[in-house]
């Protein structure tokens, strides 16, 4: 790739129930500022309202929390469930998130993930595809702002609509489409010419179609005059690292059992085999390339790994969760940010050329530097000498 990588985060969050929510939640901004520190680009946050694990159920609130504790991190909803809401209502939200954070605010959407919860807003599964896609372009005529906008869709209508604030950002905040496995993501943000959220990257169906799925944006971008730009393609992965795999393995001991008993029971999105002990399950999350649970370097292998399968992206995410406790989960993305981000931000071979530098030359180096020391030391001894003489007098 022709340009250097981004880093974040995707929060759902994953939160086990037995717990303090109102710590958790305290837990995920802390992370949030101490990626900030550490120099991540993003960080996503979902919106959920069933299931008790993924306990934010408006990103938006989180990001204006999230914004007054960080200085320059960017922060998107991943994602806004476009069908749960009326557009112009979302729209709205979105541009006063926009000033509030000066520009930091992105906006991730999607149809919905988890089926509880459109089960109780009687929303028809079958529909939310369809009702992404329309609610997205009122919202994108919204932000346009050219001209007043009437849609009636059938769940929602607008009449002569038009946000009386424009966005902070100009012409308006980045949009991106979340993708799974199905082309309903990539065809909206194709006809769009929107960036792509790649949820499940590093599952067996989502890694197999990342070729494909590109393609399909160029395809509908050429079919609808739009401009799709691998930069703007995030995907998504899960990593706990350590300074040794074995120590990794020692870590997720903590909380990966849980995790993978939600998706197998909750989610209805299997990942590794409920039975068998913890090593067991991550020697099947690491055999299949879902996962990593290891070390800077295995962690920076999954990334050319994904490179290699997608032909070039423009952002990885870190899928956050709890496998490990909090400090080991914090030291986790300081070796990240520490050892693997930065092999491919193109921080490291002006580093490494300078120092090579320096050691091919350093005996000419310690020479000079050597006879600069004799002539200090020779001129001090002259000058020394030179005052007593003049001190004494002639006649001495």
């Amino acid at each position: 790739m022709d340009w250097p990588l981004e880093f974040g985060i995707f929060l759902a969050p994953f939160h086990p129930v037995g717990q303090n929510p109102t710590l958790a939640l305290e837990r995920d901004l802390e992370l949030v500022v101490r990626l900030d520190q550490l120099g991540f680009d993003e960080a996503w946050f979902g919106e959920h309202h069933s299931a008790g694990y993924e306990i934010i159920a408006s990103p938006e609130v989180f990001i204006a929390v999230a914004s007054e504790r960080t200085r320059r991190i960017r922060l998107g909803t991943g994602v806004s469930s476009l069908p749960y809401h009326q557009p112009f209502m979302l729209a709205d939200r979105m541009v006063l998130l926009d000033h509030l954070t000066r520009g930091r605010v992105m906006m991730g959407v999607g149809p919905g993930a988890l089926p509880s919860d459109a089960f109780m807003m009687g929303i028809d599964p079958m529909a939310q595809r369809e009702m992404m896609e329309e609610s997205l372009e009122a919202i994108l005529a919204l932000l346009d702002g050219s001209e007043p906008v009437t849609r009636e869709a059938g769940w929602f209508t607008l009449r002569d609509a038009r946000l009386h604030l424009r966005p902070y950002s100009h012409p308006r905040f980045e949009v991106a489409v979340a993708a799974q496995i199905s082309p309903a993501g990539p065809r909206a943000a194709g006809r769009f010419g929107l960036g792509l959220l790649s949820i499940g990257a590093t599952s067996a169906g989502g890694f197999d179609v990342l070729g494909s799925h590109w393609t399909t944006m160029e395809e509908r971008a050429e079919e609808f005059g739009t401009v799709v730009d691998r930069r703007k393609w995030r995907l998504v992965g899960p990593m706990h690292i350590a300074e040794t795999e074995e120590q990794a393995r020692r870590d997720v001991e903590h909380g990966l059992a849980e995790w993978i008993d939600y998706f197998q029971r909750v989610a209805a999105l299997p990942l590794a085999p409920a039975e068998g002990d913890t090593g067991q399950q991550v020697d099947a999350l690491m055999a299949s390339g879902f996962a990593v649970v290891g070390t800077p370097d295995m962690a920076a292998a999954q990334i050319e790994r994904l490179i290699e399968q997608s032909g070039g992206f423009g952002t990885f995410l870190l899928m956050a969760h709890e496998w490990a406790d909090r400090e080991a989960t914090l030291r986790s993305y300081e070796l990240f940010a520490k050892y693997v981000a930065p092999r491919f931000q193109g921080s490291l071979p002006s580093l490494a050329g300078s120092r090579d530098w320096a050691a091919e030359h350093r005996p000419a180096f310690i020479g000079a530097a050597g006879g600069a020391i004799m002539k200090a030391i020779t001129d001090h001894q002259a000058e020394r000498e030179k005052r007593q003489q003049s001190e004494s007098g002639p006649g001495a």
